[in-house]
């Protein structure tokens, strides 16, 4: 079993609040992320991907063409962009970065799958200091 990473970024604001509880309850629990002008941050995403060596080609999957299924399938629809108003794989979804990482596997999983390649992980960077990691 091998396992290969590839590496994306975007940019895109967001905020944490819910609509079923009172301003004052979303800035107490959210603090900050629940500003009602949004705030954005520059995101990094590594998507891994696991299987085994094809003999023929030594590959895993053409990077490549990883890169442009995260592009079509994600990056591409995100980047500078809403995550609470313009992203499809967002909708009626709280905008957290948890919740990003289960979407953007949900996203990738049935062309990675059809490649013949396993989705292991997804990794978001939001800020240097914090990530998520969702392994499906």
């Amino acid at each position: 079993m091998i396992y290969i990473t590839r590496k994306a970024s975007f940019n895109a604001a967001h905020k944490l609040s819910r609509a079923d509880w009172s301003p004052d309850k979303n800035t107490e629990v959210y603090g900050k992320c629940a500003n009602p002008n949004w705030h954005g941050h520059n995101y990094q995403l590594y998507v891994t991907v696991k299987g085994e060596v094809n003999p023929e080609t030594g590959f895993l999957v053409d990077l490549k063409w990883l890169k442009d299924v995260i592009n079509t399938y994600v990056v591409d629809k995100i980047d500078h962009k809403n995550l609470n108003l313009d992203v499809d794989f967002m909708k009626d979804k709280l905008a957290s970065t948890e919740n990003l990482a289960i979407a953007i596997w949900q996203e990738l999983l049935a062309p990675i799958t059809e490649s013949g390649a396993q989705l292991h992980s997804i990794k978001i960077y939001e800020t240097e200091n914090n990530f998520v990691e969702y392994f499906g």
